[in-house]
C-alpha cells in the first residue's frame, strides 16, 4: 500500500494532461482492486465548465455531461449536503429510494456503473469536486474499499489538488475571469512580493509579471496592484463562506 500511494504521489507530480492524471489514477486504482474511477469538478460561475477525468465507459460520460445530469444525479446531490465520503448503488442510493433515484443508478448500470464509492471535496462551505471508484457488480467491492477508505480520501484530496494546480487555466470571481498566472501574480503581489521577485519565484521575467499585473486590474478595473489583491482576497473569503 504504502508503495502504490507514494508511486501514485510520484506520477502526480509528473502530469500535466489529462492523459497524464487518467494514468496516474488508473495505475493506483488497479492496485487496489478498484476497476474505474470519475473525478468531476463542479463548476462554479458562469465562466466555468465541469471538468471530467474518467475511465467510465465514454458512452455513458458523454451522456451525462449532454444531459446534465449533474444536477440530478443523487450521488452529486448527497455530496453538496454532506463532507463524507459514501457507498452508492442500486441497493443502498445515498438519497433514498424515490423512482427517479431508481431510475437513475439503472441506466447507470445498463453502462456498468452499479456500484460505487464517492469522496467529495469540499474548499470551505463548497462542494468543488467529486471522486468516485466504480464496478459493475457489488461482490466485494464494499469490504475492499472499506479497507482502503483512509487511502482513497488522501488519493481524493491530492488529485484534486494536482489537477487544479496543472489543468486549471482560470477562475471566475466577481463576474472577471482571471488566468491562473494573473492570479498567482496577485497572490504573491499581496504578500510585498515585488515583479522581480515574483518573477524569480515563478521563472517569469518582471516585464511579464508586471503584464499580468496590469491585466488583472484592468479586468477587476482598480488602480493599483494592492486594490486587485485585495479584491482577489475579498472574492475568495466570499467563496468559502
Amino acid at each position: 500500500m504504502h508503495r502504490t500511494f507514494n508511486r501514485f504521489i510520484d506520477q502526480l507530480w509528473n502530469a500535466r494532461t489529462d492523459e497524464d492524471f487518467v494514468s496516474a489514477m488508473t495505475a493506483a486504482s488497479c492496485a487496489l482492486e478498484l476497476p474505474c474511477f470519475a473525478y468531476l469538478t463542479l463548476p462554479h460561475g458562469a465562466h466555468t465548465k465541469p471538468r471530467l477525468i474518467s475511465t467510465y465507459p465514454k458512452r455513458w460520460t458523454a451522456h451525462y455531461l449532454e444531459h446534465n445530469y449533474k444536477e440530478i444525479d443523487p450521488v452529486i446531490l448527497r455530496a453538496l449536503r454532506r463532507p463524507e465520503p459514501f457507498h452508492w448503488g442500486i441497493d443502498f442510493a445515498p438519497t433514498g429510494r424515490t423512482a427517479s433515484v431508481h431510475r437513475f443508478f439503472e441506466e447507470a448500470a445498463s453502462h456498468g456503473i452499479c456500484v460505487g464509492y464517492t469522496v467529495p471535496v469540499h474548499e470551505g462551505h463548497r462542494l468543488v469536486a467529486t471522486l468516485t471508484f466504480a464496478c459493475d457488480q457489488r461482490n466485494c467491492f464494499a469490504s475492499r474499499v472499506s479497507s482502503y477508505s483512509g487511502v482513497l480520501q488522501l488519493i481524493a484530496f491530492y488529485f484534486h489538488a494536482h489537477v487544479h494546480r496543472n489543468l486549471v487555466s482560470e477562475r471566475s470571481f466577481c463576474g472577471v475571469t482571471l488566468s491562473k498566472r494573473e492570479i498567482e501574480c496577485l497572490e504573491w503581489a499581496s504578500l510585498g512580493k515585488s515583479a522581480w521577485e515574483i518573477g524569480a519565484i515563478l521563472g517569469l521575467s518582471r516585464n511579464t509579471v508586471a503584464s499580468y499585473l496590469e491585466s488583472a486590474k484592468r479586468k477587476l478595473k482598480v488602480r493599483t496592484v494592492m486594490q486587485a489583491a485585495l479584491r482577489l482576497a475579498a472574492a475568495k473569503s466570499d467563496e468559502q463562506r
